[in-house]
């Protein structure tokens, strides 16, 4: 925001909606995109940048905005004179950088769907370039927004259980979800997404750890990983190569797509995206399944490549240690925490909606004692976060302090190392050193 926005937003005068163009008009795009439907008088869409030309009208429909503010591509839309303050950017991950460049050299702030970028070269290009021209980035690392990690983060704050010590977290991805999203999905290959499995699924996991340690510089990470159940070898005997094809195993497997995506209504964002099929369509919906989907594949017969678990161990420039460990297809998907502290102990998962704070007890007959912070969680998965930092980015433009979870680039950048340097650390069979911000 120039300082003259900045300026006229602060004065006494009533305040104007911050303006914004969805660029990528994905799922994740229109969800930070509906706070401008929950608060009409603080943010409002005024346009659209997809290569989907079914994208861009039902955008236009929904938000109110007229279709000459409907644009294919970013280039369209800088070649035009500025139309909104700021952009909420969902593409795709290896678009992330080369679309948000030129939004901030046309004068857009940005909310960034993360990761950032998909190279530790390109992140930095684009931490450069919002500095030189003045714009504001904020990454979507919406788990800090979340009741759960935002409490945990205001007791660290607070100095409830003294410094940090260690902190282990872990990411349990359930097995719709795996199967879904990084086996039969877009984020199934390095190559198809751009993104390692624990940039693009840890990215919120591996931000926590550095944004939880307050700041401290992370400067080395060893990680191991594998994938170790979605390969053809792992296939029961007989599987066939589409569930609803050629497959005698459909009606038993755990993985059948007919069971997950249509009795289980599980992922129809995903599922039937371009597809053109309503939600009623079963008859089309089989089909699709059966010849084109990619979400009708046999799971163990796919062409992913990404890990399907994967451990992290950082230490920090103060000497206190972090690590994450990622496990997909469990049965229930869940975030968990254990922070060990000089003067206590902080523990919980995420869905929960609950976390313990633990503190020694010298009592007669007593060990420790234990304190349970109860939060109202919402029931969304990102624990209520996605909507809360679409306000705290909104705030942001109108020249407010920012909160304690804000998540703008200079403050998102260690996360972002920890992931890189652990994909080389994976490949590499090596501890990484990384290297100071420059």
């Amino acid at each position: 925001m120039t300082k003259s926005e900045t300026q006229t937003a602060s004065s006494g005068a009533a305040l104007q909606p911050v303006s914004a163009i969805i660029v990528g008009a994905g799922h994740r795009s229109l969800q930070y995109a509906s706070y401008a439907e929950a608060h009409p008088d603080q943010f409002r869409i005024v346009g659209v940048v997809d290569p989907d030309s079914e994208r861009r009208k039902l955008a236009a429909e929904r938000f109110g905005f007229p279709l000459d503010h409907c644009f294919a591509s970013v280039e369209q839309l800088t070649a035009v004179p500025k139309l909104a303050v700021a952009a909420i950017n969902g593409t795709m991950d290896h678009l992330h950088v080369r679309t948000t460049l030129p939004l901030l050299k046309a004068g857009y702030d940005v909310l960034l769907e993360k990761p950032i970028g998909i190279s530790e070269e390109e992140v930095m290009e684009l931490h450069q370039t919002a500095k030189s021209c003045g714009r504001t980035v904020m990454i979507c690392h919406v788990l800090r927004y979340a009741p759960f990690y935002a409490s945990i983060r205001q007791q660290l704050e607070a100095g409830a259980i003294g410094d940090i010590v260690a902190i282990q977290t872990e990411e349990n991805v359930s097995y719709h979800h795996m199967s879904t999203a990084f086996v039969r999905g877009k984020w199934n290959s390095i190559e198809n997404c751009g993104s390692s499995m624990i940039m693009a699924k840890c990215c919120h996991d591996l931000d926590l750890l550095a944004w939880l340690m307050g700041g401290v510089r992370p400067v080395k990470v060893s990680s191991f990983g594998s994938l170790y159940q979605f390969r053809e070898e792992k296939a029961p005997a007989g599987a066939g190569t589409r569930c609803l094809v050629d497959c005698p195993l459909e009606e038993t497997c755990t993985y059948s797509a007919k069971r997950m995506y249509m009795q289980q209504n599980l992922w129809g964002a995903y599922v039937w995206d371009r597809t053109g099929l309503t939600e009623d369509d079963n008859e089309g919906k089989l089909e699709s399944l059966r010849t084109t989907n990619p979400y009708g594949r046999c799971v163990w017969r796919c062409d992913n490549d990404v890990v399907d678990h994967q451990s992290v161990i950082i230490e920090f420039a103060s000497g206190s240690t972090a690590s994450h460990s990622l496990t997909g297809a469990t049965a229930k998907p869940s975030r968990t925490i254990h922070i060990t502290g000089t003067k206590g102990e902080i523990s919980g998962t995420m869905e929960e909606g609950t976390y313990l704070i633990r503190r020694p007890d010298d009592t007669p007959g007593q060990t420790y004692a234990e304190e349970m912070i109860q939060l109202n969680v919402s029931a969304d998965m990102h624990g209520g976060g996605d909507l809360r930092l679409v306000a705290d980015f909104v705030s942001a433009l109108r020249g407010e302090r920012p909160s304690l979870s804000s998540t703008s680039l200079e403050k998102s950048i260690y996360g972002h190392q920890i992931g890189f340097a652990a994909e080389r650390s994976r490949m590499e069979n090596r501890i990484v050193n990384i290297a100071p911000l420059s």
